[in-house]
């Protein structure tokens, strides 16, 4: 049992499915999964659209002086008006303009569309997002600061559930389970079926070499 459970281990890590070894391919089609049931850009949407705060008037740190210049180019033309110095950005205007723009973006790379975010924005999609992850951390540390915690609140839920998803799904198509319910309930009968395997094949080894439990 050991000797079976060792070859089939090394046959996981070769590359038999579509030139990707079944590990892989499993960690791949889970992804798939978990990107078409986590998109949460229409409710965070609707939770901006629902939003009637006053305006904007803050200023933000960013981490270098260049982001702080990509920053502000994300925003100006916006409906905000942004201004760097430095690393620092001071931005006015509505924040509802601020997040639809970010959700925008993040709507258009959960969709895998690099071309449209180089041709938007001018430079590479991933860094396009982190641009927006990371003015968006800075603008809800200074929303806290302003003790406007609504407005902080929907920034960490833009930046969350959709800058930050769209980032980390990126290159993944989305695929629904029910598509692939099979392929998912044979990989489930799979994992229980080889832990019992390795279970009774270390089992039967030691009584093998006369050994046994006790207390």
């Amino acid at each position: 049992m050991m000797i079976s459970f060792a070859v089939v281990l090394v046959l996981m890590f070769m590359p038999i499915l579509d030139g990707h070894n079944p590990m892989a391919y499993m960690d791949n089609l889970y992804n798939s999964i978990s990107k078409g049931s986590a998109y949460y850009i229409p409710n965070a949407q609707a939770s901006v659209d629902a939003y009637q705060g006053a305006p904007l008037a803050v200023t933000v740190s960013m981490e270098t002086s260049e982001q702080a210049e990509r920053f502000r180019g994300l925003l100006t033309g916006q409906g905000m008006a942004a201004a760097a110095t430095g690393k620092q950005v001071a931005i006015s205007g509505s924040l509802n303009a601020l997040l639809n723009e970010a959700l925008a973006d993040a709507d258009i790379m959960y969709a895998n569309d690099a071309a449209r975010i180089l041709a938007k924005h001018g430079y590479n999609e991933r860094q396009v997002m982190y641009d927006w992850w990371s003015g968006l951390k800075a603008l809800e540390y200074e929303l806290n600061k302003q003790r406007r915690f609504d407005a902080a609140k929907l920034v960490n839920l833009v930046q969350a559930k959709a800058v930050e998803t769209a980032y980390n799904y990126y290159g993944i198509t989305a695929e629904s389970i029910s598509n692939k319910i099979g392929i998912v309930l044979l990989s489930l009968v799979f994992y229980v079926v080889y832990t019992l395997w390795y279970g009774f094949g270390i089992m039967y080894l030691f009584e093998g070499w006369g050994m046994n439990l006790g207390h």
